[in-house]
């Protein structure tokens, strides 16, 4: 039975990348994403992969599109071995408490960030144990640690991930007992264009953080137990 892999976030930057990384381990994946049919780079990787690659539309902050891609998978699939959850934004990283405050922008960052990827894992769950493998990798981020913050700003990102470290603990929680598992993964700073364009000063490509983060799923047997790993691109522990 071949491996099953969903990749959210996957018409760009690391979720992209990501999903270049599990086509050369052999999998079949369904790329996920706002624009992902019309992505240049998906567009490539079908042209390579064009047995093991599925481009599906998906806006993760909407109920109805995530139970259409549900069911669209349903239609191609009985079984999903693992799920990547990557779709993210950033949202304004100058609110300061002791400034204006976009609550409303804030509501949306939580919106895609925390309660998008539980929309997903929760839909997605029964094909999900219906697989081998029953893991889900949740790109987090160190901004999600409370423990090691020093920051002033990012309220929305900052407290989206803590809330969505949260939500792994308690998914966790709920699958252990059947086998499965949830990975917490920072995948360091990484040039991307959640700013609006594309971060260049940033000191990972997508390519470098997605070859580091594929090599963590391989091993992700290590990183089993009663919680869920928070960790680094490196595989290095995180404070949560």
């Amino acid at each position: 039975m071949m491996r099953t892999v969903c990749v959210t976030g996957a018409a760009r930057g690391l979720g992209l990348a990501l999903t270049a990384q599990m086509l050369k381990r052999g999998y079949l994946v369904y790329a996920a994403g706002l624009d992902v049919e019309d992505s240049e780079g998906i567009r490539m990787l079908t042209e390579g992969y064009p047995d093991h690659l599925r481009a599906i539309e998906l806006d993760i902050a909407d109920d109805l599109s995530v139970a259409l891609f549900t069911e669209t998978l349903k239609l191609d699939t009985n079984h999903l071995d693992m799920l990547i959850n990557n779709a993210a934004i950033l949202g304004s990283i100058t609110d300061h408490i002791r400034g204006p405050m976009n609550m409303a922008e804030m509501a949306e960052v939580f919106n895609v960030n925390t309660l998008g990827t539980l929309r997903v894992t929760h839909s997605l769950l029964p094909l999900l144990l219906q697989g081998q493998v029953k893991l889900i990798v949740d790109i987090s981020s160190e901004a999600g640690s409370i423990e090691q913050c020093s920051r002033d700003g990012w309220y929305a990102y900052c407290m989206s991930k803590a809330a969505l470290n949260m939500q792994a603990r308690l998914v966790h929680n709920g699958l252990k007992d059947e086998g499965g598992q949830v990975m917490l993964v920072h995948p360091g700073w990484v040039q991307s264009y959640m700013r609006g364009e594309l971060d260049v000063a940033a000191d990972l490509t997508p390519e470098q953080s997605a070859q580091h983060i594929a090599v963590l799923i391989d091993r992700h047997e290590q990183f089993k137990g009663d919680q869920p790993a928070y960790v680094d691109y490196k595989g290095e522990k995180l404070p949560w």
